[in-house]
């Protein structure tokens, strides 16, 4: 009953937030949100968007198999953030872009712009799907499941709730909900980490003097060339997982298009982009805290990594204040991430695909019907799921974003045009190519390739573009 109220609470907050803003609406309002946001506002609030209930439940079981070492990972996210404010929010604002698509049809055609959006619109479902599906589950597992409700009743009432909340001012509404939603979730993490430091008869300083003289508190791999965790492959993916899932992202990038100008987006995205190394540095460290605190009471660690927060934060081992500030955060870090995919997902499909970007009643329809996919694609993720959740992300966006890194690369960094009718192909061949080098690596080397898959499938995609083009360039010769 205490995670039930606490839901309906919050609920009850985003619906105010969602009427203050959406007094007047329009197309306009939906997908651009005028350009009138305040950069600082976007900012904040996309460091809630960016960390989604994943990283709430499953980074601070990190350090189980692997210490510290992801934050090699987020200091290439700083570097990726830089690059994006720099290279790419440029080119989206000269163009006065509603979609970033909608530059692949300027530079490379037709068909390599409808390729691009598809491929989002793939990636963004699946993904968005995989981190929703963690709020639903423990909703689910922790309160509904002991009423009878089934799993399918909870993904329906939990997407109806994002779409009544979303429809009318879509990314107006979502920047300043981000707000919120990031808020909480930073209060929410604190207060935990805070709780579980009392529960050990610790003082703050001597939590943190034990985190650094504990073996996990390990941060950099430079030995082990073979390991997911060496230093370059962290940081190099790092630099590329920012570059395609935030600057090649229309969910991502549609929130910072909202800025007034050029130099307010890219403020915004470099100040954010700095604080992903505090915020799973804290993140982190109630792992290890945790660590500490099973291994006081007894109590055996889990087999996957991603219920050792949920092992005592929703179970109520830590208190009932415990169980609120863990349902508050992950609550609030799933539906900021949640909600503006439905409107991303929304916005591709009505420029993009369909091409009518001012007809409102066709714009209600599609974001109605978008809620709808949302709900299969998460209930087909309960079905299916069989690995660590933050690495079925990763793993899945290796190859469905790695087309899109290619094509954008492509366009940016050459100045010969494409040959338009080959790129749906080569972008699906990519992908395919990429996992047949990765059951190959397996078979015979016992290398299982990591992050990096995504910069593999980028260049393949890459030098599939530069052939055609040259095959194109010859036949026409």
């Amino acid at each position: 009953m205490i995670i039930l109220i606490t839901v309906i609470a919050y609920f009850g907050f985003l619906f105010f937030i969602s009427r203050l803003t959406t007094r007047t609406s329009n197309n306009d309002t939906f997908y651009r949100g005028n350009r009138r946001s305040p950069w600082y506002m976007v900012a904040f609030g996309m460091v809630g968007a960016s960390i989604s209930g994943i990283t709430f439940v499953s980074v601070p079981g990190m350090v189980l198999a692997g210490d510290m070492t992801y934050l090699q990972m987020c200091i290439g996210f700083i570097f990726g953030y830089f690059l994006v404010a720099l290279v790419l929010l440029p080119v989206y604002y000269r163009l006065n872009l509603t979609t970033i698509y909608s530059y692949l049809r300027q530079r490379l055609g037709e068909r390599a712009y409808k390729t691009g959006a598809s491929f989002f619109l793939l990636s963004k479902t699946i993904g968005a799907a995989v981190r929703f599906y963690v709020v639903c589950f423990l909703l689910h597992t922790f309160v509904l499941s002991s009423l009878g409700v089934p799993f399918a009743i909870t993904v329906i009432v939990m997407v109806v709730l994002i779409w009544l909340y979303t429809r009318k001012g879509g990314i107006k509404t979502l920047v300043w909900t981000d707000t919120f939603q990031t808020l909480c979730m930073f209060t929410a993490l604190v207060l935990i980490i805070y709780h579980v430091i009392s529960a050990l008869d610790m003082t703050p300083l001597e939590a943190i003097t034990a985190i650094q003289a504990d073996s996990h508190s390990r941060i950099f791999e430079f030995n082990d060339w073979v390991s997911r965790q060496h230093f370059v492959k962290q940081f190099l993916s790092g630099i590329f997982v920012v570059l395609v899932m935030t600057g090649l992202d229309q969910d991502m990038m549609q929130k910072n298009l909202t800025c007034k100008t050029l130099k307010d987006a890219q403020k915004d995205m470099c100040t954010y982009g700095f604080a992903f190394v505090p915020v799973n540095l804290l993140f982190l460290s109630l792992g290890v805290l945790l660590m500490f605190l099973a291994h006081q009471q007894g109590i055996a660690l889990p087999e996957k990594s991603d219920d050792l927060l949920a092992m005592f934060a929703a179970t109520g081992a830590l208190g009932n204040a415990v169980v609120v500030l863990f349902t508050i955060g992950v609550v609030a870090a799933s539906f900021s991430s949640a909600d503006s995919a439905m409107t991303a997902l929304t916005t591709s499909f009505c420029v993009d695909v369909i091409g009518k970007e001012h007809d409102e009643k066709l714009r209600k329809r599609v974001h109605l019907a978008v809620a709808v996919v949302f709900v299969v694609f998460i209930l087909a993720f309960r079905i299916i799921n069989s690995t660590s959740v933050i690495d079925a992300i990763y793993i899945l966006c290796g190859y469905t974003y790695g087309p899109l890194l290619g094509l954008f690369a492509y366009g940016l960094l050459t100045k010969r045009r494409a040959s338009d009718k080959y790129v749906p192909y080569v972008c699906v061949v990519s992908p395919v190519l990429c996992f047949t080098l990765d059951m190959v690596a397996q078979r015979f080397w016992d290398y299982h390739f990591g992050y990096e898959l995504l910069m593999i499938n980028g260049l393949i995609t890459f030098s599939g573009l530069w052939i055609s083009a040259y095959t194109k360039h010859n036949i026409n010769r």
